[in-house]
């Protein structure tokens, strides 16, 4: 099997094993970008004259037939190719002959690679962006469900004022709509087409990068060619901060779940299904897939670190070394993705329990509350403030359901806003649906074989 990059000499196998890595087995997860793209790129040598109309079908054709092959376990990367790009040339080049040669003309694999995960970014982060969403609808819907049930709210950790699990819930969708806007965000920076910057510098060839862009949907050319190769593992890095984010709002639901649910506490049930037990104890319950969540937080952390110190120290130009930038973020993605997905199923099938929610209030919850009646009343809020304070244990109880309900104000325990959120819910999801159905349109055309 031929390499990209030979010229009539053997690389020790030991160097080869350490370059190669397992880069093979993470570009599986490319195949079908790297044939998209070259459906593009081929199309674009047709349009100038590299190639006839006859070759670039005949590519077309079977560029096609490798992403279903592909789905069918029928077209693997082997180590000894070291990567997408060999395995999908290779292929061409024993199926079609001679057209197979040319077929990478004006391009390197520094730009066929950033393609490749540029159109994997897009795909993963439109499910994100789905899956984000789904997890907001469900928190909303719980927020609904339970609006009138009290919490006991915390601050460091003690007991606070007031809270409902309605407010809890909602506060945790808002802080993923939050999360939907980085994703746009990142969404939009990859969302640019690197094709055609080649090794850095462009080529000598009048190629046409603005149709090769149209032809998969990007909304814009990356334009500056140096800096499209410059950006790999940049773009990477917004990729994985917007993730991060997501994950780190995924640690606290988790958190927030598990002490909740815990027998002491008593607010929240996990069903039985969602919990595994002890190998030891036969009564343990454990809440392990939020135990995992928040540790796949830090995962997804490290993975962005890593991005970042891997292109940290590197002058302008291609290096080796952004080869190493693609399993943090495959890894940060599918953890992302896992994360969200099992977090939805946990906040789908949680119940609260009012009656033991109503118990755990005090007097001393109602303390704060107990001052700002007293402020209502014409005294100031620091001298009604000392007179609670020197004399807790004659606060007033007062019924923990309509005290929540008496909070008016927008954003409150009466009155979430809860429409405000499925507003914005309505908004990102028709921003996802939209954007998918306009690349995934110009991909169908672009792979159609008819």
């Amino acid at each position: 099997m031929a390499k990209l990059w030979a010229k009539g000499y053997e690389l020790d196998k030991t160097v080869e094993r350490f370059t190669v890595g397992d880069d093979y087995l993470l570009d599986m997860d490319l195949v079908r970008w790297d044939c998209v793209g070259s459906i593009a790129h081929a199309a674009m040598l047709a349009k100038i004259g590299v190639l006839t109309q006859a070759e670039y079908a005949s590519l077309r054709k079977r560029l096609s037939e490798l992403v279903t092959l592909h789905e069918q376990g029928k077209f693997v990367v082997a180590r000894e190719q070291e990567d997408v790009h060999t395995a999908v040339e290779n292929d061409l080049t024993e199926n079609l002959g001679e057209v197979g040669k040319k077929l990478h003309t004006a391009r390197s694999r520094n730009d066929q690679v950033i393609l490749d995960l540029r159109l994997y970014m897009r795909d993963k982060l439109l499910l994100a962006a789905d899956l984000t969403t789904d997890l907001i609808a469900t928190l909303l819907d719980f927020a609904e469900k339970y609006k009138d049930v009290p919490l006991v709210g915390r601050t460091h950790y003690q007991r606070a004022m007031p809270s409902s699990a309605g407010l809890w819930a909602g506060a945790m969708a808002e802080a993923l709509l939050d999360d939907m806007e980085l994703l746009r965000a990142a969404y939009k920076i990859a969302d640019q087409c690197p094709l055609g910057s080649a090794a850095s510098y462009g080529v000598n060839l009048d190629i046409d990068r603005q149709m090769v862009s149209d032809l998969m949907g990007f909304a814009r050319v990356q334009n500056n060619v140096l800096y499209a190769n410059n950006s790999r593992g940049k773009v990477e890095g917004i990729i994985l901060g917007a993730l991060s984010q997501v994950m780190l709002d995924l640690s606290k639901l988790a958190s927030d779940i598990i002490f909740c649910s815990m027998p002491e506490i008593g607010y929240f049930k996990l069903p039985q299904d969602l919990c595994g037990g002890s190998s030891l104890m036969p009564q343990k319950r454990n809440p392990a897939l939020f135990e995992l969540t928040r540790a796949k937080c830090a995962t997804v952390q490290a993975c962005l670190s890593q991005v970042n110190e891997i292109v940290r120290p590197l002058i302008s130009g291609y290096h080796r070394d952004f080869q190493e930038t693609k399993r943090p973020l495959m890894t940060g993605v599918e953890t992302t993705l896992a994360a969200l997905q099992v977090c939805a199923l946990g906040v789908s099938k949680l119940t609260c329990d009012e009656p033991r929610c109503i118990a755990a209030f005090s007097k001393d919850v109602f303390a704060t509350d107990r001052v700002l009646d007293m402020v209502k009343q014409g005294i100031p809020f620091r001298d009604a403030y000392k007179q609670v304070a020197v004399s807790l244990d004659s606060t007033p109880m007062e019924d923990p359901v309509e005290n929540i309900r008496s909070k008016k104000h927008l954003g409150a325990t009466g009155n979430l806003g809860l429409d405000l959120d499925r507003r914005r819910l309505a908004q990102e999801r028709a921003w996802s649906q939209s954007t998918r159905k306009t690349w995934t349109t110009a991909l169908a055309k672009l792979t159609a074989t008819g």
